[in-house]
């Protein structure tokens, strides 16, 4: 099943999409170019989230999981993080979404040796999973993750 998006929630996307140099990929995430390392990106979004009263759950070295079964794979880290004050709310619009709980953020390197730092879109995960009438929930969501992403790439 589909979910309804409103103008609001894809408002805030895009604001937040024209706040810093980010692309909306149409798989749902949204990329922020960071002006720095994958570790030093990484790093500041750990500082600025542990500042905003989030808890850290997670961070995974894939490259130094990869260089463990003799793999080379270009720096990317994955941090999990998340707020029972803002991740049940979004539970009880629906419980679903716990899914895709907590929050993840992937700090990544491409070909070209640009760094990326890389969310889930919540009006992807509001589509997925058919959340309706929780458009202040959705927002907050979505500028928190904004502010989060700007912070740690600039």
């Amino acid at each position: 099943m589909m979910g309804k998006i409103t103008g609001a929630v894809a408002g805030t996307v895009a604001l937040g999409v024209a706040m810093s140099t980010s692309v909306q990929a149409g798989d749902g995430m949204i990329n922020v170019k960071s002006q720095h390392s994958v570790v030093q990106t990484a790093d500041k979004l750990e500082t600025v989230l542990n500042a905003k009263g989030m808890t850290v759950f997670a961070r995974i070295d894939h490259s130094a999981g990869a260089e463990k079964i003799g793999k080379e794979l270009r720096d990317t880290q994955l941090v999990l993080f998340g707020n029972p004050k803002v991740g049940t709310p979004l539970m009880l619009c629906a419980q679903s979404v716990a899914i895709d709980l907590p929050q993840k953020a992937l700090i990544w390197e491409d070909e070209e040796g640009s760094v990326w730092l890389s969310y889930n879109d919540p009006s992807h995960l509001a589509k997925r999973h058919n959340i309706q009438g929780c458009d202040e929930v959705l927002n907050k969501v979505s500028g928190a993750l904004g502010k989060f992403a700007k912070a740690a790439t600039e």
